[in-house]
């Protein structure tokens, strides 16, 4: 199997992960696009079914679906995945993923259900001191704020995308699993080092499995003015 041309508003497909993330048996790809650069003819083209809205959502939706299916080519499967419902990607039998996109970059993550059984990817722009002190009240609980009190502006900011990216991974490595939704206070990141670890903790009872307490890893990375963050639940 060859990969089809892109359209004129994606770069090439980037197949680095960015240090330090890693996950064995998965395929990471992402891309940069320029939604002004897109043309209305693209997803037909792409052979991918657009979604509804103005260009800045459909050059979105097509950016991670191209993601996405040449993840999937080089996991040595084929299909695109399709949309529920519930708007989640559907993804072909025996393998899953997640999609992010945002500011222009998009990224798709995927591996085979026999060894992952949820997994979840965000890709985000680094808030601004500004912005991340109107949100942090939106997305950390109030012992998160507590622990962030003391932190330096910048490190706020980082705080705040890092907390947001993490757990926004966390319910999308989840919500197939529980079908069942769940907000920015209904978990918590417990800590974070420089070597990209995470570890999140429920606050909120989803399932017998997935009950308030449970604890799980999370990963990210730092690049140009992104934060990529993925939680991946073994099989």
């Amino acid at each position: 199997m060859t990969s089809a041309p892109l359209p004129a508003f994606c770069s090439p497909f980037d197949t680095t992960w960015p240090a330090p993330l890693a996950l064995a048996g998965a395929h990471l790809l992402r891309l940069r696009f320029d939604p002004a650069q897109w043309q209305a003819e693209d997803s037909a083209r792409c052979g991918i079914t657009p979604v509804p809205g103005v260009a800045k959502r459909q050059s979105e939706h097509l950016a991670g679906r191209l993601c996405a299916r040449e993840a999937l080519r080089q996991l040595g499967e084929s299909g695109t995945p399709g949309r529920d419902e519930d708007g989640a990607p559907r993804w072909p039998a025996g393998t899953l993923g997640s999609i992010s996109h945002g500011a222009g970059q998009a990224a798709a993550l995927v591996a085979h259900s026999s060894q992952w059984q949820g997994l979840g990817l965000d890709l985000e722009k680094r808030l601004s001191v500004e912005r991340a002190r109107k949100l942090a009240g939106e997305i950390l609980t109030p012992a998160e704020l507590q622990r962030a009190g003391d932190l330096p502006n910048e490190g706020f900011a980082l705080l705040v995308t890092l907390t947001f990216s993490l757990k926004e991974s966390l319910f999308k490595a989840l919500y197939p699993l529980v079908r069942q939704r769940f907000y920015f206070h209904d978990a918590e990141l417990l800590a974070w080092a420089d070597d990209g670890s995470a570890r999140l903790r429920l606050l909120i009872d989803l399932s017998p499995a997935w009950h308030s307490g449970r604890e799980l890893n999370g990963q990210f990375a730092l690049y140009d003015d992104r934060l990529l963050s993925l939680v991946a639940i073994p099989a």
